[in-house]
């Protein structure tokens, strides 16, 4: 089979202007980059009401293996508009930093992509720079005001806005400003984020329009005056030029699938610090147009879903009609803790060889992760991305044990290497679960819930564990921001997504761990507080051989190597 970058630019693309017109949206709201992308006027969602369904793509813990989900979301669009629907896809923009380091790009894959996937990987419109430099922005002048003999009195040791850069490099993960005299600013230790893990990405996808980013960025929390109370980007009166680097990135973006499907691409957050989902503007502009919206959500149904349902459907008053949750028969078995993977070695042969005894044995994640979204009340499709190695007996365990879980259905998809047309059972399975009742509720309410008894009750009910230890610097975190008024603001858990648990080693169904809670940090502006429970990184490093390696330029000037 052609590499994913082969079969991108031997795809038969179409003027984003077509596909465009091709579900009545007019060149008038349409800000062109070129031939095939383009950015959508905020004034559609004025023009229309919402019609559409609202599908989410979840997935089991993730492993080192992957499981297809942005393969599922992108295919699972076209089989739509295959079955006679109107579909489209709205998914995140990636960084770069995975993009040229482990990871890989994250347009989907095979026959099941969004094109041309190089422009897609790459800077698409400039909306990660733009959040890039409006986060940079807020740090200069911080700094500045320091230097400046500090007319708000900030305590400098409280500042908690570092920089960052859409790059990894480890070597930025701490660092010291102000060196070379007083010329050069107060010196003080701080350091860079991928620019993703911005709090300025979580309120670009978490904003309703213009005036609403606007608010959110005024409202950015960096640290605190020597009174302790809270210090913000409105006082630094650096909100209003922040607004004004993101007028376009607020705009989504236009690309097409390999098929001609539409696809929403727009921001990226972090899927730990933040909500890992794309833009509630997307979302809402896709529900416009088309008679069914599918998006993703980041990691597995534990985080990205959680997150969704009780930080992103909670900003956007939107309801999900139903969830696909992605599984794979060797992701299963790697949930059975039998296997040690290591990325870039060959998979251990109990992997790929027929066993269905090890499958079952790693069952008990998906039986957890389809109980995290029918919590939630809403209708479950399980989807079995498909290799070639799988048997027919390891497929059918699947089968009968989802449906034992309490499923709408459970289907088999080759998205992959068929693109729309492997997928057209499972569009079928989920037209009929998105025609299901829905009882759709948040996991707690808005107010009268502690922020305690919030990361209780995730643990709990989301995690399967006995509750949470919260350590002492987290305890005092917590009683600052109920002291300064954000005790009723959601909470978005930062943990490994390689386990159920806090504990990235510990696969499957763990049971009878608490989880440690060792910092609790606010986002104001995205309108959530994030608990660290664990070492969590903002900043990657590059692998020994990091991607980047392979891209080059041809002698025509084609971009190759990429994937």
């Amino acid at each position: 089979m052609k590499s994913d970058i082969e079969i991108s630019q031997a795809a038969d693309m179409k003027d984003i202007r077509e596909i465009a017109a091709r579900y009545e949206i007019d060149e008038q709201d349409l800000e062109l980059y070129g031939r095939y992308k383009a950015k959508l006027s905020l004034d559609l969602i004025k023009r229309r009401k919402s019609k559409g369904k609202y599908i989410l793509v979840t997935a089991i813990t993730p492993t080192p293996l992957g499981e297809g989900k942005t393969v599922t979301t992108i295919g699972l669009s076209m089989a739509l508009n295959r079955i006679g629907k109107t579909a489209a896809c709205a998914i995140r923009q990636p960084s770069m930093g995975p993009t040229f380091g482990i990871k890989g790009g994250a347009a989907g894959g095979g026959y099941s992509q969004v094109v041309p996937m190089e422009e897609f990987n790459l800077h698409l419109t400039g909306d990660n720079h733009a959040v890039s430099i409006a986060h940079n922005l807020l740090a200069a002048f911080i700094d500045n005001s320091l230097h400046q003999k500090n007319p708000l009195d900030i305590d400098p040791s409280s500042i908690s806005w570092r920089r960052v850069v859409d790059v990894s490099d480890r070597a930025l993960r701490e660092i010291v400003v102000g060196l070379g005299g007083k010329a050069n600013g107060q010196p003080r230790q701080c350091g860079f984020d991928i620019a993703v893990a911005s709090e300025v990405m979580a309120i670009l996808a978490l904003s309703n329009d213009l005036q609403d980013l606007r608010r959110r960025l005024g409202a950015i929390v960096i640290g605190a005056n020597r009174d302790g109370k809270p210090v913000t980007a409105e006082d630094l009166k650096c909100a209003g030029a922040m607004a004004a680097l993101l007028k376009d990135a607020i705009m989504p973006n236009l690309m097409q699938t390999i098929e001609g499907t539409p696809a929403l691409v727009h921001t990226g957050p972090f899927a730990n610090i933040a909500h890992g989902n794309s833009s509630i503007i997307a979302d809402r502009i896709g529900l416009r147009y088309f008679d069914y919206l599918v998006t993703e959500a980041g990691f597995g149904a534990d985080i990205g879903a959680e997150k969704f349902f009780n930080i992103k459907c909670r900003k956007s008053g939107l309801k999900p009609a139903a969830a696909v949750l992605i599984c794979t028969v060797r992701a299963l078995k790697a949930h059975s803790g039998k296997f040690r993977i290591i990325p870039g070695k060959s998979l251990p042969l109990g992997l790929v060889n027929g066993d269905v005894e090890t499958l079952v044995a790693g069952l008990p994640n998906l039986q957890k992760q389809v109980e995290n979204v029918r919590r939630h009340g809403v209708p479950v499709v399980v989807a079995i991305n498909r290799f070639p190695t799988d048997t027919d007996e390891e497929i059918q365990a699947i089968l009968d044990a989802a449906k034992d879980y309490g499923v709408e259905d459970a289907v088999v998809h080759d998205l992959h290497t068929r693109g729309g047309e492997g997928g057209v059972e499972l569009a079928e399975a989920v037209v009929r679960a998105a025609d299901k009742p829905n009882s759709f509720q948040m996991l707690y309410d808005d107010e009268g819930v502690t922020i305690e008894e919030k990361m209780e009750k995730i643990v709990r009910e989301i995690y399967g564990g006995d509750g949470i230890n919260i350590e002492p610097k987290a305890a005092g975190q917590i009683a600052q921001f109920k002291e300064w008024g954000f005790g009723d603001l959601p909470v978005c858990m930062a943990k490994t997504h390689l386990s159920l648990s806090h504990d990235p080693k510990v696969p499957g169904r763990p049971t009878g761990f608490t989880v440690p809670v060792r910092e609790v940090r606010l986002s104001a502006g995205a309108g959530f507080l994030y608990a660290l429970c664990g070492s969590i990184m903002t900043m990657p490093g590059l692998p020994a051989t990091p991607g980047g390696t392979k891209v080059d330029i041809d002698s025509d000037g084609r971009i190759v190597g990429m994937f």
